[in-house]
């Protein structure tokens, strides 16, 4: 009787902390569904159905999804984001690990740069897209040092259907790097020092260290640095709008500026998202492989 008395309280004490801790994860699970999940399940929806928010809704089939891939600035979108993409997520890759390595030194101020550099992430992207159009003016600093340093015709930047891609990865990596910086740097403090200490007595140098040592154990934030890259560059939007507004001409026009354009321009609710829906397909799938990726990568180390 004993033993089953005690059986009963110890269920009915799981049973009470699973409540506690459901109740505290549940406004975060009724936030999604109403936020995302209905969205995203409407957005479903709308793919299949022609709709400009005014008139009754027709369903379409799979009319959307042909329109938008006979449509040739959505074919160039989808090679704009992953030349965006590919380059952003590189770079500040580098970017924030070079930083992270450099300020985990034994250096007198360290404090004040990490602040500088994270201060952009945290920057309103409407000041930041205001500053640097300026900068990248043709009468603007940068062009100036340019031409000071002996470049006859600089890039026209934003003005230029050539270079304003490689302007907003400039300026993308810029903004973000901080906060990837701290993300490495909290990475970095984590690695125990006798690894370090170990290596030199056996004779290893600050490369071997480095090829041995800090990247293995730094390949879970790695990876989570590289998804979150992929997934930001993805969808970036608001600095694209702001700086370019997807020009000159369509030649910045994202994926995530292509649906925006269609919604809310066009008023083509099911074109904006069939195009909404490939970009969750590329993204699910880019995912998938980069968990697959990272598996094959710790093995290997």
């Amino acid at each position: 009787m004993a033993a089953s008395g005690k059986s009963k309280k110890k269920m009915s004490l799981n049973r009470r902390n699973t409540l506690v801790g459901l109740s505290f994860i549940l406004p975060n699970f009724i936030g999604f569904f109403i936020f995302v999940m209905i969205p995203v399940a409407f957005s479903l929806m709308l793919s299949f159905a022609d709709w400009d928010g005014f008139n009754p809704m027709k369903f379409a089939g799979l009319d959307n999804f042909v329109a938008i891939f006979k449509d040739r600035v959505f074919r160039g979108s989808i090679w704009k984001t992953l030349y965006f993409s590919a380059f952003t997520v590189f770079f500040s890759m580098c970017a924030s690990l070079g930083l992270a390595i450099l300020l985990n030194q034994r250096l007198k101020g360290k404090g004040i740069f990490r602040c500088a550099i994270f201060f952009p992430y945290v920057a309103s992207t409407v000041a930041v897209a205001a500053v640097w159009n300026s900068l990248f003016r043709d009468i603007g600093p940068i062009n100036s040092i340019l031409r000071a340093l002996g470049v006859a015709n600089p890039p026209g930047w934003t003005a230029s259907t050539a270079w304003v891609i490689p302007a907003l990865i400039i300026v993308n990596i810029w903004k973000n790097m901080g906060y990837f910086m701290i993300v490495y740097l909290a990475a970095l403090q984590d690695i125990p020092e006798s690894l370090y200490e170990a290596a030199r007595i056996d004779g290893a140098n600050s490369m071997q260290c480095f090829r041995g040592i800090t990247l293995p154990m730094l390949t879970p934030s790695t990876f989570f640095v590289v998804m979150m890259l992929t997934i930001n560059s993805f969808k970036v939007f608001d600095l694209v709008y702001l700086m370019t507004e997807g020009g000159p001409g369509n030649a910045s026009t994202m994926m995530s500026q292509y649906i925006y354009n269609r919604a809310f321009i066009a008023w083509n609710y099911g074109e904006s998202s069939a195009a909404a829906m490939i970009l969750f397909l590329i993204l699910g799938l880019l995912t998938l492989l980069q968990f697959r990726m990272e598996k094959k990568w710790v093995s290997y180390m």
